[in-house]
This record gives C-alpha cells, structure tokens and sequence, in this order.
C-alpha cells in the first residue's frame, strides 16, 4: 500500500525559509512523477513544483527561484525547499507520486502539510 505523509510545515515570517519532506512507503523511483501541490479554501489547487523522471522539474512561475524540489531515493523522500517565503505562499501543501502518465493511472497524496507565512 502506497503511503505518502509530508512534514515540516510550520508558521514563519516574510522572507523566512521552510522545508517540506514526503515520506513515501514504497521506493519512489516507481512514480514517473512526483510532485508538490497547495490549496487555500475557496481557491483551486496549483501545482507548486514537480519532478518528472527524476531528473526535469517544472515549477509555479510565481515560486521559480525561491523553491527547489529534489528527492532522495535513498531514503525515500521528496523534499520541497522554500525560500524567501511570503504570505500568498500560505497553504495546505501535499506531496503526490505518480505510478503513470495515462489518466488512469494512480495518483496517490499524501494528507498535506501547513505552511502559514505572516507579513
């Protein structure tokens, strides 16, 4: 059973830096993605960053610059390093693992984690 359960959220100041961690049950470089999401209640969901083969990463526009996704195959887990936080990055944050690339394939997610940014 797939398992994925983000920590390191946290309330910060503007300008501050977090990093999130995904644990995941099963060895991640079975996922052909992996990646990171966030919702605000009332706003749809964005894709914050993602990891596709291990290698290419894409990220938001607007966090370009400020995070890094990366991955650790190692221990299993896939990190999301936040930098030069700001308050309109306030979210829950989930961490998803991919097994496919057709619509059917299974997305698993993780429960999310907190981030709140103070001005």
């Amino acid at each position: 059973q797939v398992q994925l359960v983000e920590s390191g959220g946290g309330s910060v100041q503007s300008g501050k830096s977090l990093t999130l961690s995904c644990t995941s049950s099963v060895k991640i470089d079975i996922f052909v993605a992996m990646n990171w999401y966030r919702q605000v209640p009332g706003k749809e969901r964005e894709l914050v960053a993602s990891m596709i083969g291990g290698t290419n990463t894409v990220y938001l526009e607007s966090v370009k610059g400020r995070f890094t996704i990366s991955r650790d195959i190692r221990k299993n887990k896939l990190y999301l390093q936040m930098t030069d936080l700001k308050p309109e990055d306030t979210a829950v944050y989930f961490c998803t693992g991919e097994s496919g690339f057709s619509s059917d394939s299974p997305h698993y997610w993780g429960q999310g984690t907190q981030v709140t940014v103070s001005p």
